[in-house]
């Protein structure tokens, strides 16, 4: 994509949304809902959510997809809507950006699967390919501009939802994985593995979202550049430390706090910038202020 390919050749920051599921709960979603179920029932709330992030700055947004897979929309009994759900999540981003004054692009999310690969699990690598591949068709139908692979902790999984991918669509692909587990995926992937593996898949770019905080995303980052120099790399830290008050996760990330991140993890490698959990439109417009002084 012409867009995409000159925004990252430029060499500046590109700013990112923050996160879909902190502003959904804000909405009304109750915990334990499919939150794919409203691109259908409640389709303006996540038009709003979309055009605050825009109004922040974001130049990249993502779709209310992230659990769109049969296997965990099976858990709400909704396997049977995926593509429905998929696309009409891509067609409430597509209308959103269309609408704006300026170019926009529309990264149609795609998380993990939930399933653990055998022989610790059930899954199989088909059986991935085609749960991605059946979600990556609705997104395309409904307009996305590129595929945003997020929050992996299994290398095979990445690989399979490319595969995926590939066999609908030939947009531009990303993937991030989250390195929550003492500086290591839950399946135990480094960041220097992870950055070597997945530079041989053809990604428009890479990185690390989710995790622990802002500050060990940016170690992560430094040890990707460090690894793997010629790729462009994605942070999309969560807003600083989750912490549990009154039954409900909060995170203690001010906008402060995430502009100092945007900036510092920027002068280390990262190009595209946003936030993950507990993220919102303030934090992100925080964050492109901060990274103004790089445009």
């Amino acid at each position: 994509m012409t867009t995409l390919k000159n925004w990252l050749s430029a060499g500046k920051p590109i700013l990112l949304d923050g996160a879909m599921g902190t502003m959904l709960m804000e909405a009304g979603l109750e915990p334990g809902d499919a939150p794919e179920e409203w691109n259908i029932s409640h389709p303006e709330r996540i038009q709003e959510i979309h055009r605050a992030y825009i109004q922040a700055g974001s130049q990249i947004f993502l779709t209310n997809s992230f659990g769109g897979t049969s296997f965990r929309l099976g858990m709400h009994g909704l396997d049977e809507q995926v593509f429905a759900l998929n696309a009409a999540a891509g067609n409430i981003a597509r209308q959103v950006a269309d609408e704006a004054d300026r170019e926009l692009l529309v990264a149609g999310s795609i998380g993990p699967s939930g399933q653990l690969f055998a022989p610790m699990g059930k899954l199989t690598f088909d059986t991935a390919v085609e749960a991605f591949r059946e979600q990556a068709a609705g997104l395309a139908e409904g307009g996305v501009d590129l595929f945003w692979i997020e929050t992996m902790s299994d290398l095979d999984e990445v690989r399979a939802a490319v595969a995926g991918i590939r066999e609908v669509s030939d947009l531009p692909i990303t993937a991030t994985m989250s390195f929550d587990t003492h500086g290591h995926t839950m399946m135990g992937v480094s960041p220097a593995q992870a950055a070597s593996e997945l530079q041989k898949l053809d990604l428009a770019a890479l990185g690390a979202n989710c995790g622990t905080g802002s500050d060990e995303l940016i170690e992560v980052i430094k040890i990707m550049k460090a690894q793997a120099p010629e790729s462009n790399l994605i942070a999309k830290a969560n807003a600083g430390i989750p912490q549990v008050k009154d039954n409900a996760v909060v995170y203690n990330g001010s906008p402060d706090l995430m502009a100092d991140y945007a900036k510092t993890v920027y002068q280390v490698g990262a190009q595209l910038i946003g936030g993950c959990c507990g993220n919102t439109p303030a934090h992100i417009q925080a964050m492109g202020d901060a990274l103004t002084a790089f445009s």
